[in-house]
């Protein structure tokens, strides 16, 4: 898995760097938790202070495009991302989330 980053903006106002990528890879679709996993091994940036919004793969093509966010600290991505976007981008293993559902 080959990860380019293609846009890097800064947010001031959010305190938040905005991230558009293009994710190369071979056989099955990685998990969001690998892109995950790699794009903050990259940046040097925590692993729980990232937060990739989409990912989407074009049909036929092993690359899929993303855009991610990463904060400069917890407290201010608890207040603007929402709730869902959270849960989704949740460490596994991580134990702060309780799934006995």
């Amino acid at each position: 898995m080959d990860i380019r980053i293609i846009k890097d903006n800064k947010n001031s106002l959010l305190n938040r760097r905005e991230l558009d990528f293009i994710v190369k890879y071979e056989g099955s679709t990685p998990s969001r938790n690998d892109v995950k996993n790699k794009l903050a091994a990259m940046l040097n940036a925590p692993l729980e202070l990232l937060v990739i919004q989409r990912i989407k793969t074009e049909f036929g093509m092993q690359e899929a495009k993303g855009y991610a966010k990463l904060y400069e600290d917890a407290a201010r991505m608890k207040e603007v991302e929402l709730e869902f976007v959270l849960k989704r981008n949740a460490i596994p293993g991580a134990g702060t989330e309780g799934e006995e559902a």
